[in-house]
């Protein structure tokens, strides 16, 4: 699936205009004459843009990037806004990698990295770095829960929880879903999971892949656009604007019970317009309209009361 769908835009463009010949559909009686459809074998041209590129941390020998063939690298660059991570140890489910020391090494590599990139985080783990059993997921993940709670508690740090766990997947392919179910919906844990295969090359192009995904996690920002820097973008760099996104996602053919899961983002940064806050909520089956979106009720003692997703 993945190569064939996945194709250099020459390779693609070759592919479609090779299907049109082959097909001739332009010749068709049916086509021509019942339904009268001409079909041209030159693609259509259309005008399009080059995007401008993100823009990191003045701190960084690199603030500006200059894209080659549409990508670009974090070498020496650093995030605009590093987040904090004061709390956080790791959870090795690998065999592969069951060595406490290969773990240790792992998890410094990383947090050394985001820390290159601009990230606050602390050299040690609340909880000492430990495996666990890939067939005791849940299990595993509870107790770190529980004891980061009490271990936080002695420290005097009431109210404050762990702030990411680090989770090194088991060598079998098909836990993520089980561990960020736990982590996200039922613990309120934030977690990063990295896969064995690609830990063990101690790849620094990967570790930066990784801490970009953690910054963003713990509140950071990555980066942000030149032209929403120096107030350039039409309409929205004039006045403070919030720009919104929401969509529903419904169930697989086949499935006639589940809901379906509506979502709605909303930026709070202007005028970069980078960082985003979203809410989920469920509703009926295959409900396209977004119910939840504008709800009020009426208390006798408060009168209207907004509790719908945009407020």
């Amino acid at each position: 699936m993945l190569r064939a769908t996945c194709q250099r835009p020459n390779v693609r463009e070759e592919n479609i205009v090779s299907m049109v010949k082959q097909n001739n559909l332009d010749q068709d009686k049916l086509v021509r004459e019942d339904f009268g459809i001409r079909i041209k074998e030159e693609l259509t041209l259309v005008d399009a843009r080059v995007l401008p590129p993100p823009r990191y941390h003045d701190s960084g020998r690199e603030a500006n990037v200059h894209p080659h063939v549409g990508q670009w690298n974090m070498i020496d660059k650093k995030m605009v806004n590093g987040g904090t991570v004061q709390f956080w140890t790791c959870l090795n489910f690998s065999y592969k990698l069951r060595n406490v020391e290969t773990a240790t090494t792992i998890c410094n590599e990383l947090v050394n990295m985001c820390v290159s990139k601009g990230m606050q985080f602390s050299a040690n783990s609340l909880l000492p770095i430990r495996s666990a059993n890939p067939s005791q997921i849940e299990e595993a993940l509870i107790g770190v829960h529980d004891q980061s709670m009490a271990r936080l508690a002695s420290m005097g740090q009431n109210g404050k929880q762990l702030q990411l766990l680090i989770i090194i997947l088991p060598d079998q392919s098909g836990s993520y879903g089980k561990v960020k179910g736990i982590c996200e919906t039922e613990l309120g844990i934030v977690s990063q999971c990295c896969k064995p295969a690609n830990l063990t090359r101690l790849s620094k192009q990967y570790f930066e892949n990784v801490a970009l995904k953690i910054n963003v996690k713990v509140g950071g920002r990555n980066n942000v656009l030149s032209d929403a820097i120096q107030r350039r973008i039409p309409l929205v760099s004039d006045l403070p604007t919030i720009i919104f996104g929401a969509d529903v996602t419904h169930p697989q053919p086949g499935e006639y019970s589940g809901p379906s899961i509506a979502a709605v983002v909303a930026s709070v940064d202007w005028p970069e317009i980078t960082k985003y806050s979203g809410l989920v909520s469920a509703q009926h089956h295959r409900e396209e309209i977004i119910q939840d979106l504008y709800r009020t009720t009426v208390d006798p003692q408060r009168g209207v009361i907004y509790r719908g997703m945009i407020r």
